[in-house]
């Protein structure tokens, strides 16, 4: 030996022996094992961050044990259009107001049929569009394929993607929202500029344009001057105003005079004199737009507000007496709506939708049942009526309309009131309507008062108007002579159709319902109303053939565009209906399998005695067989399919699979399952026990086979037993235990004391093995008489246990490789590991200068057959970290290598190896390339620890027997970093931080977190046992879904935290699976039992009715005794979900129910769902302790909040200061690029 020996304790896999030239150091360090070899921290990766570049190539894909295979999910087709048989548009986030005007502008047949007209030798093709001199007019192309998609293809939504691209919208514009009747001006001046040149040059002029004729008429001379105006639609005024009708009047009928200080200067005359000014409607075009002004500014409060009132509007409207030739019929007057365009929010923003009446009757509206309309009719009608006579602005306009004088006192009308009504205003009103004399202040369009305010009267229009209603006489204004019908505002008269067979539906972007005509009644006032009205000619008739005929005018060359998209649509459904019902089948043919050992092995490998079949779940039972038996053409006699499932024991038989008529589904045959082919009694000659009461289960025997120096330690040995679990505890001690033996059985997991065994008594030998609780994986102890010292038989605990006395082993790493020898070493958990060094060094006599180091055996988190070991090097301080490193990424041909460096040391960005969390132990990796490209993540990784709740279908498996797991090699990394503190409430545990591309797969994010110290811990086989959650104000928020999805597709952000959480089966949830964790109420107590992980299938519907179904056939109860109710954690509240003993009918129950992932519910992965059992539990009341407590928080943080907000008022130098407001985002003028085409 050279110099004398330092001792010092390390960690990490054991390095090659030093060469001679080295000091002879010895180091102490933990060798790590795993059953595949050596196991890799995932510091190997992440220590530097940036420094490295990363490698994984040497992490091998070939895991132990057999998983269920993933099947690849394509991408679901889009949905064929529903019963209406419309299309629908897709929103781009923020383009509703573009799809409401599309729609309409498809409802219009005239325009629709011109556009369609225009071929490709005038507009060109889109195939040409990216040649260079080719001058393609896209607009009016794009406008075409979207018409033939809607009308044709079948969608339930198509895309305006191609449109607005062609609009030269970037992603942003199609984010914003946008004015409709801006867009309406804009995209009509976009097409005439497109068109130029062409046929369809004067489109719009033809359809749209009108004119409106401004005259003055001197009252000296006569004569008139005037001025003409263009129009392709009407703006009329909302505020102060009853409907549309009044609206026209105010601008078409009445006139403006110019008298006492305000005259007129005459051309003809010279001289200021009075005049008469009027506007008329000259020209009428085929369809007239009318423009609501709704949006008004009020320069009071210096802000825009949205005018909600009352505005009525008819179905039919004569405009005659708005026209300035009155002369023709009046069939050239009379107009039809046909679309309205409506609009809900304020004036910053909101959401439009359009009601359209289908002139060529293209769509299916189905009608309600007889007896539903004719109750719904009904109650509508009384609803109305009762709505009517207790409305005050109709009983005051009713008093008012029969007095005689203009105007009477505004007490006298309460007085009036209260004689009609035998109830006073104050009794009756004033609670939801406020002071008489303020309700008739708020309505100045319809109340006239004095200007001191003491007298009332009603304005003369709504006089006439009441006049009219009340008598069904026709209105005739004094000053003019054509006839005029007017709407009240609270009581228009009722819509009535106007064409046969014409019906109205309403477009909300994707989502097309049919609707009744008298439902545009509601669109009159409120925060959702009318914005824009369209009226046609009504002489305009469509011809016969045009009849619920799409197709209709349609282009050649888009009739076979859209005849070979809804070709490829049924074959990519077929395909994806295909791939989503089929189901693999693993077949498990007898004659390659012998029973020994309490279960079916597989007399060849496991591939060779596997048959795998796909096949429809929709098939029947005999078609399965059918298909089985084409396969096995060989085989003779019965055949009988029975269920299989491998168990740890083997392959085991229940049930045989009965009922040829019976669909796969209906019998419960899921992906993956496994089917034995027998001939349903024996195997190779054996008789085999088949159903649940014969399952083999495996049980890890220990003995206690030798003692150690000075008997201060025991050490068991380990076998695994197959026993049915339909024995006896009788038997299984006649078979394991000698005479006068005694059987242990240990109840812990993982996480408990390892000394938890209880002793099986006389009386319990009658049990089974299932009843007593042993399933796979537990431990059994079996102790003779001599070893039952150890044991306290009152109690049934052991009194002493290796985990108060251990023992070590330390290897020799200082010679060369023959020469490594190791010796046990005895030590106790308070052992200090310097004197473990000095007995390994005196016990393998070799020359020593001890350091001395403090630590002990427990803070070492060394357990009874640890593995040390002893090489050169010089012990670290307490500032310095001893890491290895390799050079590569090949495992195989790079030696590890050590070194020591101080914590402190700057590694990139002037980051530390401390501030990164490097700790002693660790292994870098240094690999040839670049730093890693900047679209790399770096993912802090918090574990779910395994919480008390289970999933359906399973029991609470036992964990790791105590013994084994207390007494294994170590295998956790001894120096890690404590984690981060749990988050309180939850069992989220820091894991560490990983660093991965954006472009690699969830399953490699699940692969390299497991590579993670905290993760090595937990024993989990694959990824596929593992769910991935966003982590979300500390609470695991949205499921990560698809192992093979790429993580740029998740969207994650650059701050994302995954949490992961084990599971104990593989997993791979579908697109239309969603996750819930249920929980029963405990009967008597405000508190609930363990939860359960249900998977629920919403791909048929996800309604409330559907959910309770399902909570109700997981807890085999009655779907009427139960109550379900989600909790909304961060408001310690419950929100009950929907109620069973609401009486509905049959008629009811098939109309779409509202879905629970819209509001109030929300319903999403990981919510969590309270049952009651109204069988044990009659209260309805959710809530716990712990919300009551919760609750008692927030107020008393609210009241403090309050008390705050108080003081800063009442304090002058903060009232001063006006809290910031955020700043609204500045309005962006709406624009479309058109091309040149002169």
């Amino acid at each position: 030996m050279g110099e004398p020996a330092t001792a010092r304790l390390g960690q990490g896999s054991g390095g090659d022996a030093p060469g001679p030239g080295r000091s002879i150091d010895a180091i102490v360090k933990v060798v790590r094992s795993t059953r595949s070899g050596v196991s890799i921290d995932s510091s190997a990766f992440t220590m530097f961050g940036d420094l490295f570049e990363e490698d994984f190539s040497f992490i091998s894909n070939n895991h132990c044990g057999k998983g269920k295979k993933s099947k690849p999910r394509d991408s679901e087709p889009p949905a064929p259009r529903d019963f209406t048989n419309l299309s629908g548009i897709k929103n781009q986030g923020g383009t509703c107001y573009l799809n409401s005007l599309l729609q309409t502008l498809l409802f219009t047949p005239e325009f629709r049929e011109a556009l369609f007209s225009l071929g490709p030798e005038e507009l060109g093709t889109l195939d040409d569009s990216r040649k260079p001199d080719a001058k393609v007019r896209i607009i009016p192309l794009q406008l075409q394929r979207l018409f033939a998609q809607l009308l044709l293809l079948d969608q339930q939504a198509a895309s305006t993607t191609d449109l607005t691209e062609s609009f030269g919208w970037s992603s942003h514009e199609e984010m914003r929202q946008h004015d409709v009747q801006e867009l309406n001006r804009i995209l009509f001046s976009a097409l005439e500029t497109s068109l130029v040149g062409t046929s369809g040059h004067d489109l719009i002029n033809r359809l749209y344009h009108g004119v409106v004729v401004n005259q003055i008429v001197c009252k000296e001379c006569k004569n008139v001057s005037e001025r003409q105006e263009d129009f392709l639609d009407l703006t009329v005024a909302v505020k102060g105003v009853a409907g549309l009708e009044e609206a026209l009047w105010n601008m078409y009928v009445e006139e403006e005079y110019f008298e006492n200080d305000n005259l007129y200067r005459c051309g003809a005359c010279d001289k200021l004199v009075e005049a008469s000014k009027s506007a008329k409607l000259r020209k009428l075009p085929p369809f007239l737009t009318i423009s609501l002004l709704r949006f008004n500014f009020d320069f009071e409060k210096c802000e825009r507000y949205k005018e909600t009132s009352c505005y009525t509007f008819p179905i039919q409207i004569n405009l005659r007496p708005f026209c300035e030739q009155t002369e023709m019929d009046d069939s050239e007057y009379m107009y039809e709506l046909f679309s309205v365009i409506i609009h809900k929010g304020g004036c910053y923003g909101g959401h439009y939708h359009v009601y359209i009446r289908d002139v060529d009757e293209l769509g299916n509206w189905q009608l309600q049942e007889e007896e539903d309309g004719l109750i719904e009719e009904k109650v509508l009608r009384d609803t109305e009526n009762a709505k009517e006579t207790e409305n005050p602005l109709v009983v005051l306009k009713g008093i008012l309309s029969e007095e005689e004088a203009k105007q009477i006192a505004v007490d006298q009308l309460g007085q009036k009131l209260l004689e009609k009504k035998g109830v006073s205003w104050n009794k009756k009103y004033r609670k939801q309507y406020g002071a008489l004399r303020k309700y008739l202040q708020n309505h100045p369009q319809i109340f006239q008062l004095s200007p001191d305010g003491n007298k009332v009267g009603l304005k003369e229009t709504h006089k006439l108007l009441f006049k009219l209603d009340s008598h069904g006489q026709n209105l005739q204004r004094p000053s003019q002579k054509n006839d005029v019908h007017w709407n009240c505002e609270k009581n228009p008269p009722r819509l009535r159709a106007t064409s046969a067979g014409c019906h109205w539906f309403d477009l909300n972007d994707s989502k097309v319902q049919p609707i009744k005509e008298k439902d545009i009644e509601k669109q009159f006032q409120g925060k959702e109303s009318a914005y824009m009205l369209f009226y046609r000619k009504a002489q305009l008739k469509r011809p016969p053939e045009a009849r619920g005929n799409p197709r209709y005018q349609i282009p050649e060359h888009l009739l076979n565009e859209m005849n070979a998209a809804n070709t490829e649509l049924q074959k990519k459904r077929a395909e994806y209906d295909s791939a989503n019902n089929g189901i693999d089948l693993h077949l498990h043919l007898s004659c390659c399998y012998k029973f020994h050992n309490g279960a079916l092995h597989p007399s060849l490998s496991w591939k060779e005695s596997v048959v795998d079949l796909t096949i429809d779940r929709r098939k029947t039972l005999g078609d399965l067989r059918c298909a089985v038996f084409q396969m096995l053409e060989s085989w003779e006699g019965d055949m009988v399919l029975s269920m299989a499932k491998p168990l740890p024991a083997g392959l085991h038989v229940y049930q045989v699979l009965d009922g040829d008529e019976l669909t796969l589904d209906g019998i419960g045959l899921a992906d993956g399952a496994d089917i034995f082919v027998w001939n349903g009694k024996e195997v190779g000659g054996t008789k085999v026990l088949t159903g649940p009461e014969h399952e083999p289960v495996v049980l890890n025997v220990l003995r206690l086979a030798e003692h150690n120096e000075g008997g201060k330690g025991q050490h068991f040995s380990e076998a695994q037993l197959v026993f049915s679990c339909s024995t006896s505890l009788g038997q299984l001690h006649s078979a394991l235990a000698p005479a006068g033996g005694i059987i242990l059985k240990n109840g812990s997991g993982a996480d408990t004391e390892a000394n938890n065994w209880e002793l099986f008594h006389e009386e319990d030998m009658k049990e089974t093995v299932r009843s007593a609780g042993l399933k796979d994986g537990c431990s059994v102890l079996i102790l003779d008489s001599h070893d039952q010292s150890f044991v306290n038989v009152a109690s049934g605990n052991l009194t002493a246990f290796t985990y108060d006395i251990s023992w070590l082993q330390v290897k020799n790493f200082c010679g060369v490789e023959e020469e490594e020898k190791h010796v046990k070493i005895t030590a106790t958990i308070e052992t200090v590991m310097s004197d473990i060094k000095m007995k390994a060094i005196r016990e393998l006599q070799l020359e020593e200068e001890l350091v001395p180091e403090d630590y002990t055996v427990k803070e070492a988190e060394l357990k009874m057959g640890s593995l040390l070991g002893l090489c050169r090097g010089k012990a670290p301080t307490s500032t310095q970290l001893f890491l290895y490193f390799m050079v590569g990424g090949d495992q195989n041909c790079s030696p590890e290598m050590e070194i020591v460096v101080e914590e402190m040391t700057s590694v990139r960005e002037n980051a530390t190896l401390k501030e990164l969390n490097v700790c002693r132990g660790d292994t870098l990796v240094i690999t040839e390339g670049k730093l890693p490209e900047k679209d790399f993540l770096k993912i802090p990784i918090w574990w779910l620890k395994p919480s008390s709740h289970k999933k359906h279908g399973e029991h609470a498996q036992n964990q790791v027997n105590g013994i084994t797991w207390k007494m294994e090699a170590l295998q956790v990394s001894a120096a890690a970093a404590p984690p981060e503190p749990t988050h309180p409430g939850l069992d989220l545990c820091y894991a560490g931080r990983i660093e991965i591309a954006g472009e690699a797969s969830l399953e490699d994010l699940k692969m390299q977190a497991l590579t993670l110290p905290f993760c090595q811990e937990q024993a989990v086989p694959l990824p596929s046992f593992l769910r991935a959650w966003t982590v979300d104000s500390k609470r695991p928020g949205r499921l990560l879904r698809d192992n093979k999805r790429r993580l740029s597709d998740y969207r994650l952000g650059a701050r994302v935290e995954i949490c992961i959480e084990p599971l104990q089966e593989e997993e791979n949830l579908g697109p239309q699976e969603l996750l819930l964790r249920v929980q029963m109420g405990i009967p008597g107590e405000r508190n609930y039992s363990d939860s359960w992980d249900l998977v629920w299938d919403i791909s048929k519907e996800c309604t409330a009715w559907a959910l309770r179904q399902r909570v109700a056939s997981h807890y085999c109860l009655p779907v009427d005794k139960i109550e379900i109710a989600k909790y909304f954690p961060e408001r310690f509240e419950w929100l009950p979900i929907s109620s069973w003993t609401q009486q509905i009918s049959k008629r009811k129950r098939r109309k779409k129910q509202e879905s629970l992932q819209s509001a109030p519910y929300h319903l999403k992965d990981g919510d969590i769902i309270g049952v009651k059992n109204l069988l044990l539990d009659d209260t309805k009341d959710f809530s716990t302790i712990r919300d009551d407590i919760g609750k008692e928080k927030q107020r008393q943080l609210a009241l403090e909040k309050r008390k705050s907000r108080q003081e800063r008022a009442r304090d002058p130098f903060l009232s001063e200061e006006k809290l910031p407001m955020k700043p609204r985002k500045p309005e962006v003028a709406l624009s479309i690029n058109v091309g040149v085409f002169r």
